[in-house]
């Protein structure tokens, strides 16, 4: 049977409401002659910024794969898959915003970066306890919900406000 871990919707909602935030504004500020390229970029760089947050993780009886978009490959992010018999370990590292990143590590020594975005992150590390019989203690999502909300929040408040003074 197989499992679908999506990418967390308050991280999705909080990139693309950060975009939509930041450049909006852009095809009306623009010159006359550079309203229609602007808009056909603003629209193209949202249609970007969706895919790119489209990635997923799916689980099996046999492995782990994670699944990206077309968009996302052409920007060198990778599809990849390790079986549960060939994890050999979880390493930690720290990151320089003060959180833990982890790795699957095989046994020839590859590293494959732990998915830590996604929705029902509690039950895809008990699959990986149960799976792989390694301590998963300690994993967590990399940052608290909390910052994706707040972000979510500020993004929309930027977003009335440009349309307010528009509007104004």
């Amino acid at each position: 049977m197989k499992e679908k871990f999506k990418t967390l919707f308050p991280v999705k909602s909080s990139l693309i409401s950060l975009y939509i935030a930041l450049t909006f504004p852009i095809p009306f500020i623009s010159n006359e002659q550079f309203k229609i390229p602007s808009l056909i970029l603003f629209i193209s760089g949202l249609f970007l910024i969706i895919n790119i947050t489209s990635d997923y993780v799916e689980t099996c009886e046999k492995k782990i794969s994670y699944k990206t978009s077309f968009v996302s490959k052409v920007f060198g992010k990778k599809n990849w898959e390790i079986f549960w018999e060939q994890i050999a370990s979880i390493k930690s590292l720290p990151t320089s915003q003060g959180s833990r990143v982890y790795y699957f590590v095989d046994a020839e020594g590859k590293n494959f970066l732990v998915p830590q975005r996604i929705e029902n992150l509690d039950v895809f590390l008990d699959k990986i306890v149960k799976k792989t019989y390694i301590n998963s203690e300690g994993m967590s999502y990399i940052s608290p919900l909390w910052t994706y909300k707040l972000l979510t929040l500020l993004s929309i408040f930027m977003i009335v406000g440009e349309i307010a003074l528009f509007v104004i």
